[in-house]
Parts: structure tokens; C-alpha cells; sequence
């Protein structure tokens, strides 16, 4: 199995916080990915050597300069009662709602869903917001979130 059930999801409270819960019908459609699964998809898609965000090698694609283009913040929308992502951030992901997204908090904690999913709930999401990537599925165009607020918008090299 490839897959937590999320009531197995060590960070399961993201979704079920008392203060912003996900609607019921998301839960199946929000894929926690087991700590063995998740850790190969790192290795393959963000780095081979660095277990997080906060050490990576300037081998690994995320800290190369050129992999980003713009940062913008996400903080001011992240607070107000407005469920839309920033607009800097869907003009850069111009992707259907069908398409797979990974969203990657570190080596052993990567999950997947659909954007429509993400948008949705990106709040949720960054309730944990220490350096992690977005990437779709077939997809050059990235996201890396920080947790001052800010998010990088570039493509995967």
C-alpha cells in the first residue's frame, strides 16, 4: 500500500482543525503517501541527498537560483476569510483541476491530490509551512512555500 488512510496521518489536525475542518467529501481525495512511498518520491523528484527543505545541496534543484522566477506572499490571503489562493500564484499553476499535485512538507511526509483539491484547501495545507514544494504530475511549474509568508513560483529543472 502506497497510502495512509488520513485518520492514520500523523498531521490528520491540518484537516480537522476546529478553526478551518475540510469538507467531508475532500477526506478520500487527500492522499497521504506512506513514509516508504514518500520517500522515493523525494528522492526522485526533489532531492536524493537532503531530507528537508532547510538542507538542501546546491546539487539539488531547489536551490538553484535559476529554478525560480518570482516570490510573492501568501500570507495576507492565507488570513482573510477569502478562500482564493493568491492571484500571482494561480496565474503561474494554470493547471485543470484534474491534474495530480504532489505536495511535499519533507522526504517522509508527501502528499498527493488533485489541484482542484489543493485550491480548495490550500489553507489547510500550509496550517504546516515549513519549506514545502508543490508539483504537479507531468508538470515543469513548482511552488516552494516558506514560512514567512512567501512563496517561490518557478519550474522543476
Amino acid at each position: 500500500m502506497s497510502y495512509l488512510n488520513l485518520d492514520e496521518y500523523n498531521r490528520k489536525w491540518i484537516f480537522t482543525h476546529p478553526s478551518m475542518p475540510i469538507e467531508e467529501k475532500y477526506h478520500s481525495l487527500i492522499k497521504p503517501m506512506t513514509q516508504s512511498r514518500s520517500a522515493q518520491f523525494w528522492k526522485e523528484n526533489i532531492s536524493s541527498q537532503s531530507p528537508d527543505a532547510e538542507r538542501f545541496s546546491n546539487q539539488d534543484w531547489p536551490s538553484k537560483t535559476n529554478s525560480w522566477f518570482n516570490e510573492v506572499s501568501w500570507m495576507k490571503e492565507w488570513e482573510s476569510d477569502d478562500i482564493e489562493m493568491p492571484a500571482d500564484v494561480i496565474e503561474h499553476i494554470d493547471w485543470q483541476d484534474d491534474v495530480t499535485v504532489y505536495f511535499c512538507y519533507e522526504k517522509y511526509n508527501v502528499i498527493e491530490t488533485k489541484w482542484s483539491v489543493f485550491k480548495a484547501n490550500w489553507k489547510n495545507f500550509l496550517f504546516y509551512d515549513d519549506g514545502p514544494i508543490l508539483l504537479g504530475r507531468r508538470r515543469k511549474e513548482a511552488l516552494w512555500f516558506a514560512s514567512d509568508g512567501t512563496v517561490k513560483l518557478g519550474e522543476k529543472q
